[in-house]
């Protein structure tokens, strides 16, 4: 046994941890959790627990469902929200076949494999993400538009508001459970916050992601709330994104950085950059997961729909923050296009194969776009080379179909799994008919 498990085994004891929750998502990011006794832990930490994998979405088929999910003991934290006496604590899992060799259906390897990958290059892949999320009163009924908590904008600070003693329980209970937040505040539309991560290697950051939601859910309905991280619920307000700061190091050296480059920017960093743009087509079903994502994409309001790059234009895909002056360790690009609703761990793991395929294959990085995409014409656009998005759900999977790079860092069994289940999701969206129908046509047709 390694001290990893013998300090979470001695903790269990010490804080009289009554229950333990064992986690891990599905394909699409869809939080599952098991409760075993402490007593089971051991043996988990050696075997893992058995579980029928064909109930879980992208898992196993029917004939192959026997799996196991094996704690990792770094993962572990006291959920402070079930209580102290007696404590309730979690541990994130990955997932094994019965052999005990890795699922490839899991998705924390599908980003364990990328970084792998990384780390045999050389590098480390350190992310910090700021995610967006709406309030809502609590109420509304399924297909009802939902009432949002407060009228406030961005930075907006409202005396009493539900937003800020929401952010403070939030914040508070994720630094309880080591999760270190950065910034945190309203945001342009009426009910969204966002609350910002600080910056890690990309695993801890996804593992980060999965409890941050959880934490916003159930701060949430203990403040007679509901929490939501639907990519676009206004048509007339932004969506919620997640911008997703990225940087690669060798050792202790950030790669991204070069002193007297255009915007202190390496020649690494320009390639990871081509590489996300090369790609991001690609990987957009992956980052942008459901039909909503792209009510959010093709919406406006500063999300990106082009696949372009610039320094400090907030309407481009990818970014490149202002340098900061002696803090070369903190150069860095930003990508917009991804929501908060994603799965992090396949999002993580297809951004990372596009930037280091950039980087592999020394794409060349096109000029930046200095211009606001989003007021330029469509013929203004195609004469400087910029391409778009996909613009549906159904695009971007028809996209990823024909993607060597997403089919080989998800691997073919969850690969082929995904693309099913969103051409199911597109299937039952179109077979949908909706109020803009109804109020459109209905009395004039």
């Amino acid at each position: 046994m390694d001290r990893q498990q013998e300090f979470v085994l001695r903790t269990i004891e010490e804080r009289d941890i009554r229950f333990l929750r064992l986690w891990f998502t599905d394909v699409v990011g869809t939080l599952k959790s098991v409760a075993i006794a402490p007593a089971e832990l051991e043996g988990a930490f050696a075997e893992g627990i058995g579980f029928d994998g064909s109930v879980i979405e992208g898992f196993a088929r029917v004939y192959e469902a026997d799996m196991l999910a094996r704690p990792d003991p770094s993962t572990f934290q006291i959920l402070p929200w079930r209580g102290e006496n007696p404590g309730t604590a979690r541990l994130l899992c990955d997932i094994l076949l019965p052999d005990g060799t890795p699922s490839f259906s899991d998705p924390r390897q599908v980003l364990q494999r990328a970084l792998t990958k990384a780390s045999d290059l050389g590098f480390t892949f350190y992310t910090h993400p700021e995610i967006e999320f709406f309030l809502f009163e609590q109420g509304t009924k399924p297909g009802r538009k939902p009432k949002p908590v407060d009228e406030a904008g961005y930075f907006d600070h409202v005396p009493k508001g539900t937003g800020h003693d929401f952010r403070r329980a939030t914040i508070t209970t994720l630094e309880s459970m080591g999760i270190s937040v950065e910034f945190s505040h309203h945001e342009g539309a009426p009910g969204q916050n966002e609350i910002d991560l600080r910056y890690a290697d990309a695993l801890t950051t996804a593992d980060n992601i999965v409890t941050f939601r959880t934490v916003v859910k159930e701060v949430a309905l203990e403040q007679g709330i509901h929490a939501s991280f639907m990519p676009k619920p206004f048509a007339n307000h932004p969506g919620s994104g997640m911008h997703t700061h990225m940087s690669l190091f060798e050792g202790d050296q950030n790669v991204f950085y070069e002193p007297g480059a255009p915007y202190q920017l390496s020649k690494v960093g320009r390639q990871f950059i081509a590489g996300l743009l090369t790609h991001g087509a690609e990987i957009t079903a992956v980052t942008n997961q459901w039909v909503n994502s792209y009510k959010r994409l093709w919406g406006g309001g500063e999300a990106p729909a082009y696949l372009t790059w610039g320094h400090n234009n907030r309407s481009a895909m990818v970014r490149v923050p202002m340098y900061k002056p002696n803090k070369g360790q903190s150069s860095r690009v930003e990508i917009r296009s991804i929501d908060s609703a994603c799965n992090p761990y396949l999002a993580f793991a297809v951004i990372l194969a596009a930037g280091l395929k950039g980087i592999e294959e020394g794409y060349e990085l096109p000029p930046e776009t200095e211009d606001d995409v989003w007021s330029l014409t469509d013929a203004e656009r195609r004469a400087m080379g910029i391409r778009p998005l996909p613009s549906s759900l159904y695009e971007a999977i028809q996209v990823m179909e024909g993607s060597d790079l997403v089919a080989e860092t998800l691997g073919e069994q969850l690969f082929d799994f995904f693309l099913r289940n969103k051409a199911q999701e597109w299937n039952d969206y179109r077979q949908q008919v909706t109020p803009f129908e109804l109020k459109r046509y209905l009395r004039a047709l």
